[in-house]
């Protein structure tokens, strides 16, 4: 135990000095100095840590959500800038590998994918709801090209200048020109709307306070269709200094059933929490007390011998026409 303390007492005082040279920079936008701040700060974030930053003190907490609002308007300033350059080539799409971080948006929604489809076997959504989506919505574009490439998605943000950059990354593209919208409007805006999406999936920094992510998720579950999945972008452990923590119990509270919670230990930072909303007969047995299904699963990332059983547990599956993919 005075081993683990050393270890969070180090990572919380290497987090504040970069939390203090930040609050120095004279701007958020790319630059070198802020390139390589930004940096420092995820890679102090990502190795494993036995940090909890719910449970740190106030002062720390207060920087953690000072430096989350950091994070959050330098991603987008970041995004804004590669938007811009994205869009000066005929088709910005052949080109988003300039993108520094793209990677990780495509091993994410690959995650999202396989999670959808382990959890909710035999989703084909042909409407999908993305929130929170601004000027790069990587997340979209890969989905859509990658994995659901006859589904409509609607791209909601607050910010019309995002949805404008983002409109333009598309323009080239006749087959996802057709099938992207965006649309500029606020979720807590979004009412009927809300029932024809089969999945929508909730940005990490829409709603960056717990009890602003909790209302959102509340309006979603007065408006959704039952059945209807809901995707959850959150964090854990020390990649709680750069996204909002999302507790699952907030999720059921707001009328969904939480399916699974995965934790990834790679470069992908944002952790996945998949859920359906109940119908009004299910969520009256809760009756607010007991989840329905027992305790919400923490998916590890597996190691190979899980791998391995998966694949033969897939092809047992496939044989009885049942088909779920493994993570």
């Amino acid at each position: 135990m005075e081993a683990q303390n050393v270890e969070v007492a180090a990572l919380v005082q290497k987090i504040a000095a970069l939390h203090a040279n930040i609050t120095k920079l004279p701007s958020l936008n790319p630059s070198p100095d802020a390139n390589a701040l930004f940096t420092s700060l995820v890679m102090a974030c990502v190795p494993p840590n036995p940090v909890d930053v719910t449970k740190l003190s106030p002062d720390v907490q207060g920087m953690r959500e000072e430096l989350i609002r950091l994070c959050s308007d330098a991603e987008g300033h970041l995004e804004a800038h590669y938007a811009d350059m994205l869009a000066a080539f005929d088709n910005p799409l052949d080109h988003l590998g300039r993108f520094p971080y793209f990677s990780n948006y495509i091993d994410l929604s690959k995650l999202e994918f396989d999670l959808l489809v382990r959890y909710i076997p035999g989703l084909a959504p042909s409407r999908v709801a993305f929130v929170g989506s601004g000027p790069l919505p990587f997340s979209s574009l890969v989905l859509a090209a990658r994995h659901l490439p006859n589904t409509l998605f609607d791209n909601y943000d607050r910010c019309a200048a995002a949805n404008d950059r983002a409109r333009k990354l598309v323009r080239a593209d006749k087959d996802l020109n057709a099938r992207m919208s965006f649309h500029t409007v606020d979720v807590a805006n979004l009412t009927d709307e809300l029932a024809k999406y089969d999945v929508v999936f909730l940005a990490a920094l829409v709603g960056m306070a717990a009890e602003d992510k909790a209302k959102v998720v509340a309006h979603l579950g007065r408006h959704m269709a039952d059945g209807a999945a809901l995707v959850v972008r959150s964090a854990h452990g020390a990649r709680g200094f750069l996204y909002p923590i999302v507790d699952p119990e907030d999720i059921r509270r707001g009328g969904f059933d939480v399916l699974a919670v995965y934790h990834p230990d790679n470069e992908v930072i944002n952790s996945v929490i998949i859920a359906r909303k109940m119908d009004a007969h299910t969520k009256g047995l809760q009756n607010g007390h007991v989840h329905a299904r027992g305790t919400v699963p923490i998916v590890s990332p597996p190691c190979k011998c899980c791998k391995m059983e998966a694949n033969a547990l897939q092809k047992r599956e496939e044989m009885a026409t049942t088909t779920e993919l493994s993570i």
